[in-house]
This record gives C-alpha cells, structure tokens and sequence, in this order.
C-alpha cells in the first residue's frame, strides 16, 4: 500500500495537494504549523492509489512518497 508524508512544517496550506488527489485522500488540518499555517495531512490513507499527483502538485516539496518501498523523488534541490 502507498505511504503519503507530509511534512507539516514545510507545507503553506495551498491546497493544491488536496485538490489534485484523485481519491480524496488529503484534507486541510484546523491545526495550524510553526509557520502559522493550516497544512494538509492524510485523512484517507487506505485510499491512496500511489498516483503521486499530490507530491507533484506541492511547490513546497513538503510530501514523499512510497510505494512498496520505493522513495519517489522528483526534483533533486
């Protein structure tokens, strides 16, 4: 099964992460971060199908990835 990490303190609240989930697999905390942001966290994580469409979308690169233990990274900086 896929495995989401979001590092809440690196996330903005943008939602572009939960926007572009297929499954509805993320949702905004009412929490907010060291930043003082609302962040995103995995309200469905048995529902992720390992698109990894959230993890492209985040511009903060605040969410991994993996897949049958296998890290995905999209961008080396």
């Amino acid at each position: 099964m896929p495995q989401v990490t979001i590092d809440k303190n690196r996330c903005k609240g943008c939602e572009h992460c939960v926007s572009a989930c297929p499954q509805n697999v993320l949702e905004m905390s009412d929490d907010i971060n060291v930043k003082g942001y609302f962040y995103s966290y995995t309200a469905n994580p048995q529902r992720c199908i390992g698109c990894t469409m959230c993890a492209i979308m985040c511009p903060d690169m605040a969410i991994e990835i993996k897949v049958h233990g296998t890290q995905y990274k999209y961008f080396n900086y």
